[in-house]
């Protein structure tokens, strides 16, 4: 069972002053400290027994995997109990950098077209994992200095469903936006739709007003039940009525739903599911649609939306005033697109 840091450092240090974690966490967040000794406002002492008891990092790096235009990276990560997995980095059109997290080991959500659905739910990521994800990748860049320094965003879109691990998932963003210079639109949270939780987080004070995206893949219930086997009765008409919510009670011009929809070749991209989605989202709060070209996934019997049906399909949406836009693929030479992150069971 993995004991986080705070609970280690009392451990060691049952009377640390409070002010003493915030030392701690800004010391965390600055690229230039790599090891415990570099905390500089810490005592000698203190310093000296965390090195020895208290890893600086909750996870290992084992390999960095760079993508043939090196706009891409990815990392595997080994954690404390053996298990391992993935996050990414990602050139983005500001010359800066976005960091695409993982909140679990595997996922139990099963897309069909999603590799990470392959592994089954391992467990969640605690907290601290979640946050030296990013941590990780400011040292990797102050490493390298001839790369821009600067990570401009997150997106929770890597190995997982956030709203499954909902409170580590709060606490960490919580933390990056304490810590951290991101503002809460510099955050996006991707789900499948867990309803309870989407429900919960109306109404719960502490959530971080990040900007949610949804991933539907269809506006026909049966079909997406096809894609997203999860799918729970009514969904759609659920998920309206929610958006309708979240927009009164949350949203703002800076906060507004996005629904992603990976496309896949006579699967999910017809014109008449189009036109389907289109009425969907007139019942919704929903200001656009993020379109995702499928990716492929060693064993998967699917295929990529060829560009004339993207274009289709992105057009029959704009001629209902739509706001689409088609999502860039980044990273596919290195099983780093949307979709594509598993850890092979060889590793």
């Amino acid at each position: 069972m993995y004991i986080n840091r705070e609970q280690s450092i009392l451990k060691f240090f049952p009377g640390i002053k409070r002010f003493r974690f915030d030392q701690i966490n800004k010391a965390f967040f600055d690229g230039t400290r790599s090891s415990w000794n570099d905390v500089t406002t810490l005592p000698k002492t203190m310093k000296s027994t965390l090195d020895k008891q208290i890893s600086w990092l909750s996870f290992e790096n084992k390999k960095v995997y760079v993508s043939k235009k090196q706009d891409t990276y990815k990392g595997i990560f080994k954690t404390q109990d053996g298990q391992f997995f993935e996050s990414v980095l990602m050139a983005n059109r500001k010359g800066q950098w976005t960091i695409c997290v993982s909140s679990q080991i595997g996922c139990a959500m099963r897309c069909t077209f999603c590799a990470t659905g392959t592994m089954g739910l391992k467990r969640n990521l605690h907290s601290d994992e979640i946050i030296d994800q990013y941590r990780f990748w400011q040292q990797f860049l102050v490493e390298r200095p001839k790369l821009p320094q600067r990570i401009s965003n997150i997106v929770f879109m890597g190995m997982g469903e956030p709203l499954a691990n909902y409170d580590n998932v709060k606490n960490s963003i919580n933390t990056l936006l304490k810590y951290t210079d991101l503002g809460p639109t510099k955050i996006m949270l991707s789900t499948v739709g867990i309803l309870p939780q989407m429900q919960k987080l109306l109404t719960d004070p502490d959530w971080p007003k990040v900007r949610i995206a949804i991933s539907l893949h269809s506006a026909n219930q049966e079909k997406r039940k096809e894609i997203v086997p999860t799918t729970v009765p009514d969904f759609l008409k659920k998920l309206a009525v929610w958006s309708h919510e979240y927009q009164r009670l949350l949203g703002n011009r800076n906060h507004k739903l996005t629904f992603e929809y990976t496309l896949i070749s006579h699967v999910n991209d017809t014109p008449e599911l189009a036109q389907k989605l289109a009425k969907y989202i007139v019942k919704t709060a929903v200001s656009k649609i993020n379109v995702i070209p499928y990716n492929p996934v060693k064993g998967k019997i699917f295929n990529r939306a060829e560009q004339e049906r993207v274009d289709a399909f992105k057009n029959i949406l704009r001629d209902h005033n739509i706001n689409v836009t088609e999502r860039t693929t980044m990273g596919a030479d290195i099983d780093a697109a949307c979709g594509q992150l598993a850890i092979d069971a060889t590793i």
